[in-house]
């Protein structure tokens, strides 16, 4: 059933016609050159992304060459996505802490997950570490009491030894003796291929960092990008599907991400996030971010006039006889603003995709 649904999404893929109007604004959809551009901002912004070209026979005619998709890779995975749930049960209650010192005063701080005990994905758990009793006077005086400052040569200290007088290792015979404190050498298995539990992070002795390499491709269906994961554990291999689902939020898993053949490869299989909303949520996104951009250009572009209108020159309102002056608005009238452009259009879907994938770091990009 699986393989049928994807021949009909490759055959509904070949036969949608490519758009040729630019509607980011309107309906945030973007053209396949504006694709292009936004990649080339991203990559050149931030040289992470890379183009790709991909399978010579799965390359998309309305897309150059060299540029058919985007690629990230190595983008870490510090903890699974489960870690991030948040719910009243009682073991996500929270505590008040205080830290008060000796004159009574004391800062309050809230814990929160306080009955949540620690995982193997997060920092290895140092356990409870006991206070260190402090000296008073007289225990620090009678610590002190035999302390010499005459050597066994009878030498005082600051003066210098006679070389004679320094052993050789070799006398001692220190070379010939094993050290306790030296761990034992890890002996590989046959094959000479160290198993899975002989390594630290394995034992939980470390972080384990997942990866991912993080592809982007356009839909020519759905006008848009569409977001591709490809996930590697610690020993660089291969994630299954289910543990690829452990890094993706629960209101996505198995329902908008989903295990699909990659377009432009033969074999590779990834993880993808299904771009059916994406037009209605990156229209919504860019209209707010849009009215923030048009504000800051209205602002830069009144202070600017303001600097113009000190040069102590002025400006006559007519022109020639019988017509308006080229170049010379009427009163009231405005300038148009640009607005955001669209080259910022992947930077913008990259901040969407985050809340997907909320501990797969794929935003590397700028605030806005």
């Amino acid at each position: 059933m699986h393989a049928i649904q994807q021949q009909y999404w490759a055959v509904r893929d070949y036969l949608s016609p490519v758009l040729k109007e630019s509607k980011f604004k309107e309906h945030g959809r973007i053209t396949p050159e504006e694709f292009v551009a936004a990649g080339d901002f991203i990559s050149y912004k931030f040289p992470v992304w890379t183009w790709e070209k991909g399978d010579a026979s799965k390359a998309r005619d309305y897309l150059p060459t060299e540029k058919q998709y985007l690629v990230t890779r190595g983008v870490p995975c510090l903890r699974r996505a489960t870690s991030l749930a948040y719910t009243d049960a009682d073991e996500d209650a929270e505590r008040l802490l205080s830290f008060g010192d000796s004159s009574g005063a004391a800062d309050e701080w809230v814990e929160t997950h306080a009955g949540r005990g620690a995982t193997v994905d997060s920092a290895a758990n140092p356990g409870e570490i006991d206070d260190i009793p402090d000296l008073d006077g007289d225990g620090l005086a009678s610590a002190m009491a035999d302390v010499s400052i005459v050597s066994e040569t009878g030498a005082t200290v600051g003066e210098t030894p006679d070389l004679d007088d320094i052993p050789d290792m070799e006398e001692e015979g220190l070379e010939e003796g094993e050290d306790e404190a030296t761990a034992a050498p890890v002996v590989p298995k046959a094959g000479g291929v160290l198993d899975a539990s002989q390594v630290g992070v394995a034992n939980g002795n470390l972080l384990q960092v997942r990866t991912y390499d993080v592809m982007i491709t356009y839909d020519k269906y759905y006008q848009t990008p569409r977001i591709w994961l490809l996930g590697y554990d610690e020993n660089r291999t291969p994630l299954t599907p289910a543990q690829i689902f452990q890094d993706v939020s629960a209101d996505h898993a198995l329902k908008t991400v989903t295990i699909e053949a990659f377009p432009h490869s033969s074999t590779l299989q990834a993880a993808s996030v299904h771009p059916c909303k994406h037009a209605s949520v990156m229209k919504k996104v860019i209209e707010r971010m849009n009215a923030g951009v048009v504000e800051e250009q209205l602002a830069a572009r009144k202070h600017s006039g303001k600097h113009q209108d000190k040069d102590g020159k002025k400006k006559w309102g007519f022109g020639r006889k019988g017509g308006k002056e080229e170049g010379v608005k009427a009163p009231g009238e405005e300038e148009e603003v640009e607005g955001m452009r669209v080259d910022f259009y992947l930077v913008v879907f990259l901040k969407f995709i985050a809340s997907i994938v909320p501990t797969i770091e794929v935003d590397s990009t700028t605030a806005f």
